[in-house]
């Protein structure tokens, strides 16, 4: 069934720093899924990894018999030590040809169990395709993948490759410390009967004595916590820094009724986390200054610490920074406005905004904007008695936080799906345009399980998109970072008018008490909060780093 996203348009307009994925073609070929026992999709896939390892051995004529000529290589340093995606067969066999057969793939073979890692046919979007586990290793460590198969164009045609993907998993001889590897806690071989674990654990994270940290993470939050276990789990020597006073307050400092997350558990989680896996960080902390040496291949820097009042500053020369200051930049405020001429209560980005006034019942707020921060702050007025207008500018995308789960995560990441683990191999394994492709259809039929609330939407004068080429929220995060709104509850508050909506105008200037929009439209206000976004995060890499080196980094 065809769902029509209509009066639900795309949204493709640019703004700075977005990029417009392409949309992936699909193979047509169908797959006689009756013809297909256990047996016979296991040797399907053998015949096709056999054929694989032959490209590998030099018969690159191959390619164009085992793989789509639609086909995606998503490979993570399997190939190259870097990441690349390659599409069709010219780029596929271009990237076989430059790969050093010292370093690219040695190995490649499918798993023996569980069951869901063995040859099986799934439905991926409109095609039923063979979909396999596989172990691939190559000189340097062992890695997984995943193929998914589409039938040839002729019934004696092997079958092709539509998507592959290959990912390192370890380094030989550097493999991770878990299992039998997992570190005791136990050092009877020290003579050093003086320093207990509560010593050594403070001495770890003193870096004093001339210790020196491999990387350099700048931030505490969700990636840069996350990097520095992984890389405690290598044995890499690795300091955090954040200047926040404590793990967790780039959350914990948020709104109070953030609705997406509870704000203050998740902060207090990263706070455990620090202390469960024993983590470097240190808190209160700020890069001061940095170079690059081309020479010794190092970073030399200073950092600055906030010790009750009084700065020590370290200098350490790590072999990396980790910049983990967060996907977002600064928070932008529109050039054209002076909170300065504002005379009423507040005037506040969103990363300023707290909580409404406990006496505020009747002021009139202007809430600019109409994403996920508008809408928390807006429901949180709207709550406490305020007379709430949100001005939207464009058009936003909107679904419900439990369709998203029931159509985007059912039996992936659900108790009935596969470990986590495996989930994010299937996941990843999916390149980017392949995905765009996917959640079109997928769009449609979220939109259309919230219809009832869009139309209440569109009737309050809240114009609603599709996302980009109509692919909905996933594709549109990935394109500009914004744009959307999960709804935890304020749409129907604007359904309902309790949050009013002036729509298509942006804010032309701000007044003494009131704000003039594109239109010369006035909004009269007593507080108003711009919820506005934030800028490129390379605009905080140069803040940080200079220019020069801003302009190279990577992620």
């Amino acid at each position: 069934m065809v769902i029509a996203t209509e009066p639900f348009p795309p949204s493709n307009r640019i703004v700075p720093g977005s990029f417009r994925l392409p949309t992936a073609p699909f193979p047509n070929h169908v797959a006689k899924s009756g013809q297909l026992t256990s047996a016979s999709l296991n040797s399907i896939a053998s015949e096709w990894v056999a054929a694989f390892k032959n490209i590998l051995a030099g018969d690159h004529g191959l390619v164009t018999k085992i793989f789509a000529k639609e086909a995606y290589w998503r490979d993570l340093l399997c190939m190259f030590w870097d990441f690349h995606t390659v599409h069709g067969h010219d780029q596929i066999l271009t990237y076989v040809e430059k790969a050093d057969a010292k370093d690219r793939i040695q190995d490649i073979g499918l798993f023996e169990s569980p069951a869901y890692k063995l040859p099986q046919l799934v439905k991926f979007h409109n095609l039923h395709v063979i979909q396999a586990f596989l172990r691939v290793e190559t000189r340097s460590g062992r890695g997984v993948g995943l193929v998914r198969l589409v039938p040839g164009s002729d019934d004696g045609d092997l079958w092709r490759a539509f998507t592959l993907f290959t990912t390192l998993e370890e380094l030989k001889g550097h493999e991770e410390n878990i299992h039998d590897r997992r570190p005791s806690g136990l050092d009877y071989g020290s003579n050093n009967a003086t320093l207990n674990w509560k010593d050594q654990l403070l001495a770890q994270k003193s870096m004093e004595h001339g210790h020196e940290p491999a990387v350099l993470i700048l931030g505490a939050g969700q990636g840069g916590l996350t990097m520095a276990a992984r890389l405690k789990q290598l044995s890499v020597d690795t300091l955090v820094i954040d200047q926040n006073r404590r793990v967790g307050d780039n959350w914990r400092k948020r709104y109070r009724q953030l609705k997406f997350t509870p704000k203050d558990k998740l902060a207090d989680w990263f706070e455990y986390y620090v202390g469960i896996l024993e983590l470097n960080v240190w808190t209160s902390t700020a890069l001061d200054a940095s170079e690059w040496n081309d020479e010794t291949r190092r970073w030399t820097v200073t950092v600055k610490q906030d010790i009750g009042g009084s700065p020590k500053f370290r200098k350490f020369h790590p072999r990396h920074i980790i910049l983990a200051t967060g996907h977002a930049g600064e928070p932008y405020l529109p050039s054209n406005i002076d909170p300065h001429v504002f005379k009423g209560d507040s005037l506040l980005h969103s990363t300023q905004f707290t909580e409404p006034k406990p006496d505020g019942r009747g002021k009139r707020v202007v809430v600019v904007g109409s994403s996920n921060s508008s809408h928390d702050v807006a429901r949180d007025y709207a709550n406490h008695g305020y007379d709430v207008i949100m001005v939207q500018r464009s058009s936003t995308l909107v679904l419900t936080s439990q369709t998203l789960i029931d159509v985007t995560m059912k039996g992936l990441y659900a108790e009935d799906g596969p470990p986590v683990d495996d989930a994010d191999i299937i996941n990843m394994s999916v390149p980017n345009p392949v995905a765009k492709t996917c959640q079109i259809a997928a769009t449609k039929d979220m939109m259309h399980r919230d219809r009832d609330l869009l139309s209440g939407l569109l009737a309050a004068g809240f114009a609603v998109d599709s996302g980009v080429d109509s692919s909905g929220l996933f594709i549109k995060y990935l394109s500009r970072g914004g744009g959307y709104y999960i709804d935890v509850g304020a749409s129907q508050l604007i359904v309902e008018g309790k949050i009013r909506v002036k729509q298509g105008f942006g804010v032309k200037s701000v007044k003494e008490h009131s704000l003039v929009l594109d239109d010369d439209s006035e909004l009269e206000a007593d507080e108003v909060v711009f919820a506005t976004g934030f800028q490129n995060m390379r605009d905080t890499a140069r803040k940080l780093l200079g220019n020069d080196l801003a302009s190279q980094v990577h992620g």
